[in-house]
C-alpha cells in the first residue's frame, strides 16, 4: 500500500467544513476521503469482526492486494501506543501487523491484513494435532514477546490498577447487575492476596489480551500466530498472558493439558527455568483468580453500558474457571462456597430469564 502523498491529498479543513455544513458527512465519509489521499485507487470496503473496544474495523480490496483499515474516534480512543508499539514490535520479530499509513489525529490506521482466521475457530474446526501445533507456536511467541521487547517502555501492572480491575467485578457484577451489596468474610483479603502474588512475580511485557480471538492463524508452511489488540500493553506479572491464553473466556481446556502447556512454557522461559515448578502453578492459578474477576466486571459492562450483550454468554465459563482456581486451595474455602452457593445460581437464573 502507498503511504506518500497523492494529487488527490486530503484537506482536513475542507473536510471538516464539509462535515459542519452536511449532516451526511458521516465518519465513513472521513475515511473514504482519507484513503483516497493515500491511494486513489477504487477499491472496496466491508466491516470486519471489532473488539470490546469504540474502534471498528474495515478491510479494503484494492485488485492486487487487501489490507485493514482501523477506525479509532480520537475523541474516544487513541491509536499512538498501538503505532508505537507496533513499530518496536515488528522490529524485533514479534509478529504483529505491518504498518501501512497512519493518520493519528483523525484515528485511521492502514495495517496489513491477517486474514478472518482466528486461533479459537481454527482449534474448533481443525484436526486435534493442527490445534496442538497453533498452541505450542502461541507459546512460543509469547515466550519471545516477553524476552525481546524488555526494553519496551510501558505502564507498569500497579497496585492501583490491580485494584481498579477487580473492582469491576464489585461494581458492574455485583452491585450494578446482581443486585448484591454484601461479600463474603476474608474478601478485602483475598483480593490483596491476588495483588501480591501478582507482584511477586517477574515481571514483563503484557499483552494483557493474549487469547484465541486475538491471535490470527497466518498461512505460512509452519503454524504462525499473529497478534493483534495489543495497544494496553504493561509491564506486569509473568504468567498473565499465559492465563490469557490457556485460561480463555471462549475455550474451556482440560487441566492436564494446561499443566502440560504450562509446563511446557517454564522450560522453554529463560527466566523461569531455575523456578520452583509448584510456586510457578500457584502464580498462574492467582493471576487467573485476578483476570476472571476482571473479565467478568468487563463483559457485564460491555452489556450494561455499552449494549453489547453478546459477552454475557462467556460469563459461566469464566465463572468455572474462577471456581476451579478456588477449589485448589483450602484457605480460600469460604470464598470458594459463596462463589458456588450464592453468586453461581444468581448468575443461571440472571441468564435463564436473559434467553427466555
Amino acid at each position: 500500500m502507498h503511504s506518500s502523498a497523492s494529487p488527490l491529498a486530503y484537506d482536513p479543513i475542507a473536510q471538516e467544513a464539509a462535515a459542519a455544513s452536511d449532516p451526511a458527512a458521516t465518519r465513513e465519509q472521513q475515511l473514504k476521503a482519507w484513503l483516497i489521499s493515500i491511494d486513489p485507487t477504487p477499491c472496496q470496503l466491508s466491516q470486519v469482526a471489532g473488539d470490546a473496544s469504540f474502534r471498528r474495523y474495515f478491510r479494503a480490496r484494492w485488485p492486487d492486494r487487501q489490507a485493514i483499515i482501523m477506525d479509532a474516534p480520537p475523541e474516544k480512543e487513541s491509536c499512538a501506543s498501538f503505532v508505537d508499539l507496533c513499530r518496536q514490535w515488528r522490529a524485533v520479530g514479534v509478529a504483529v501487523p505491518a504498518l501501512l499509513a497512519e493518520d493519528q489525529t483523525q484515528g485511521f490506521l492502514l495495517l496489513e491484513d491477517f486474514g478472518d482466521q482466528q486461533l479459537m475457530q481454527a482449534v474448533m474446526t481443525q484436526p486435534c494435532a493442527q490445534s496442538q501445533a497453533y498452541y505450542q507456536a502461541a507459546l512460543r511467541q509469547l515466550v519471545h514477546l516477553q524476552t525481546a521487547t524488555s526494553a519496551t517502555k510501558l505502564p507498569h501492572y500497579s497496585t492501583a490498577l490491580l485494584e481498579q480491575e477487580m473492582h469491576l467485578f464489585d461494581h458492574w457484577f455485583l452491585d450494578t447487575w446482581l443486585g448484591i451489596d454484601t461479600r463474603p468474610a476474608g474478601w478485602a483479603d483475598w483480593k490483596q492476596q491476588l495483588i501480591v502474588q501478582a507482584l511477586a512475580q517477574p515481571q514483563v511485557t503484557v499483552h494483557r489480551d493474549y487469547h484465541s480471538r486475538n491471535l490470527m492463524c497466518l498461512d505460512h508452511p509452519t503454524p504462525t500466530l499473529g497478534l493483534l489488540d495489543f495497544q494496553d500493553a504493561v509491564c506486569g506479572p509473568i504468567t498473565y498472558d499465559l492465563v490469557s491464553l490457556l485460561k480463555d473466556a471462549y475455550l474451556d481446556w482440560p487441566a492436564a493439558q494446561q499443566a502440560q502447556w504450562l509446563a511446557d512454557f517454564q522450560q522453554q522461559h529463560p527466566q523461569l527455568q531455575q523456578q520452583d515448578p509448584a510456586q510457578f502453578v500457584q502464580w498462574y492459578d492467582w493471576m487467573g483468580m485476578q483476570r476472571h474477576l476482571k473479565v467478568a466486571g468487563i463483559f457485564v459492562r460491555l452489556a450494561l453500558r455499552d449494549g453489547k450483550s453478546a459477552y454475557l454468554q462467556d460469563l459461566p465459563l469464566t465463572f468455572q474457571h474462577l471456581l476451579q482456581a478456588l477449589k485448589k486451595y483450602p484457605q480460600l474455602a469460604v470464598i470458594e462456597q459463596w462463589f458456588r452457593e450464592q453468586l453461581a445460581p444468581r448468575l443461571d437464573a440472571k441468564l435463564d430469564r436473559l434467553t427466555q
